[in-house]
């Protein structure tokens, strides 16, 4: 089993904006004996590579650790029962370029602690972001394979965007101490300084992907995309503060409605004007009608939600920067789910979805 890539900057940084709300889902970011690594690396968790894409899958509150990087509170709090899909294309993504093997059709699954994860990605970052004047001739942490570094370095410096590069990182999994770790290993160019990480993991066996795949919901009811410059984090935040239950009011007319209503306030949000997405085979029946779909009821669904749940699905929009993220969607299923589906900028570079478990609402709550 092998796995090595070379990422610039701008591809830890992007991989960094991703893991960084992901991780808050979860606990963990257990300390550095040994002794703490099994329970570390089981915080809910799993990453996927083949040739072509990575996957991450995770389970919110599924870790029981402090997230240092939350104030000191649960990094899984008010997550309990969120799941969160992300892909990446790792061709022509988030890898300059990468070399994968393995027995099971040259894919690997592992364990992993996305705080800890998202430590060395940050901690990578600032190396980089600070490398340029330093003078450090002898690397943080001795990874043992420095010839190997030095040959993959040189297999790869033909690269045109390496070439442009000052900084470089090698990501692959290799061993710690007898441990199986994933290793980032930041160099600059010249030579001048070497750091090293490395995150604890547990390798799974391939078809245990099949245990942390997203999970299957119903067609939505309702589908709206927005644009960036109309979050929704803001006023959940507001809501969350009045009440633990926010209601969702979607329509395919592009409308949607954030409300509150208990004994003490009654409050609305509206928001319009967004864009309607259709299912393809939806719009082909539509078609196939002749245009008898104009002047039908549009659609609409109401969704009742832990403020806590979607806040936490929404953290994204605070800690990701800016230009990562094209557009999102927020799907609603009747009782069942809302899923909110994040695109990165650009499109083709890979997304990640939030899937927040809603509360059942007789049918007489839902007319709106």
């Amino acid at each position: 089993m092998r796995f090595k890539s070379l990422l610039a900057a701008e591809h830890i940084q992007l991989l960094h904006n991703v893991i960084v709300p992901i991780s808050r889902l979860t606990g963990g970011g257990g300390g550095a004996s040994s002794t703490s690594h099994s329970d570390s690396i089981g915080a809910g968790s799993t990453i996927y590579l083949d040739p072509t894409v990575v996957r991450i899958s995770s389970r919110g509150g599924a870790g029981s650790r402090v997230d240092g990087g939350n104030g000191g509170r649960s990094g899984g709090e008010g997550a309990e029962g969120i799941a969160c899909f992300a892909e990446l294309m790792a061709v022509d993504g988030i890898f300059l370029e990468h070399k994968i093997e393995s027995i099971a059709g040259n894919v690997i699954v592992f364990d992993i602690d996305l705080v800890l994860f998202r430590t060395a990605l940050a901690a990578t970052l600032q190396s980089l972001g600070g490398g340029g004047g330093s003078d450090k001739s002898a690397p943080l942490h001795n990874s043992g394979d420095d010839a190997r570094n030095d040959s993959f370095r040189s297999s790869l410096e033909s690269n045109a965007q390496f070439r442009s590069s000052s900084f470089f990182v090698v990501m692959k999994l290799a061993k710690r101490s007898g441990m199986p770790c994933l290793c980032l290993d930041a160099s600059c160019a010249n030579g001048t300084f070497d750091v090293h990480h490395a995150v604890p993991v547990r390798i799974l066996r391939a078809e245990e992907w099949q245990h942390h795949l997203p999970p299957v919901v119903n067609t939505p009811d309702v589908q709206l995309e927005f644009q960036l410059d109309r979050p929704l984090r803001p006023v959940i935040e507001r809501m969350k503060s009045i009440s633990p239950i926010i209601y969702i009011d979607g329509s395919m007319n592009g409308e949607l409605v954030l409300r509150i209503d208990n004994d003490a306030v009654s409050i609305r949000t509206y928001y319009d004007k967004l864009i309607p997405r259709v299912e393809e085979e939806e719009e082909a029946s539509d078609h196939d009608d002749g245009g008898a779909a104009v002047g039908r009821p549009k659609k609409k669904c109401t969704l009742k939600v832990d403020s806590k749940k979607l806040l936490a699905s929404l953290q994204w929009q605070s800690s990701m920067a800016r230009g990562s993220v094209g557009s999102y969607i927020i799907c609603m299923i009747e009782n069942e789910m809302m899923v909110v589906h994040v695109m990165l900028n650009p499109e083709d570079l890979g997304f990640f979805t939030y899937y927040i478990p809603v509360h059942y609402l007789s049918r007489d709550v839902m007319d709106f």
